[in-house]
């Protein structure tokens, strides 16, 4: 464990079984890394077209700084996050330097659903919204969730099916 980030697993109770522990998909990233490779065009194009001087060349070398220290920071908070289901609850961990743990217990769990574009589909994450009822939790929606259809299915079957008869592969299948 380092001093910027603290291990989900921490959390889970020793009477609780980890189901999956995975971190959020990739695609979250594209956004932030077209944004960025955007800006640093701009910045290429700036120093190429404008006046030669040295503050310009400062400025641009100090703007592409600044765009790469910003996607550094937030691939490495999309590294750090990770999603924990146990038997007992959902859990987010997100953050850096404020660390934010998120959590919904599975017994307050009375609808469940899982919504996946067509760009989700091909890239296999969808969102999966957890509710209560009439309360808002603090862990409600998460986006970016990889194989959203097996996640959905392994958290239907520990809610409301019977533990005994599982098809997901997270859940340990019955002893015979």
């Amino acid at each position: 464990m380092t001093m910027l980030s603290v291990d989900i697993d921490e959390y889970i109770l020793p009477s609780e079984r980890r189901i999956l522990r995975v971190r959020g998909h990739w695609a979250l990233l594209v956004k932030d890394v077209a944004e960025s490779a955007l800006a640093m065009i701009v910045l290429i194009v700036l120093d190429t077209y404008l006046p030669d001087s040295a503050v310009i060349d400062t400025l641009t070398w100090y703007g592409g700084l600044v765009v790469c220290i910003r996607l550094s920071i937030l691939v490495a908070d999309w590294w750090i996050e990770r999603i924990v289901i146990t038997d007992k609850r959902v859990m987010m961990s997100t953050g850096i330097i404020t660390h934010r743990v998120a959590m919904m217990p599975l017994r307050k769990v009375t609808d469940l659903t899982f919504q996946q574009s067509v760009l989700g589909r091909t890239l296999g994450y969808g969102t999966m919204v957890l509710e209560s009822a009439g309360q808002i939790q603090g862990l409600n929606r998460i986006e970016y969730m990889p194989q959203p259809d097996e996640v959905y299915e392994a958290l239907t079957e520990m809610i409301f099916g019977d533990k005994k008869q599982t098809r997901s592969h997270w859940l340990p299948k019955p002893r015979r």
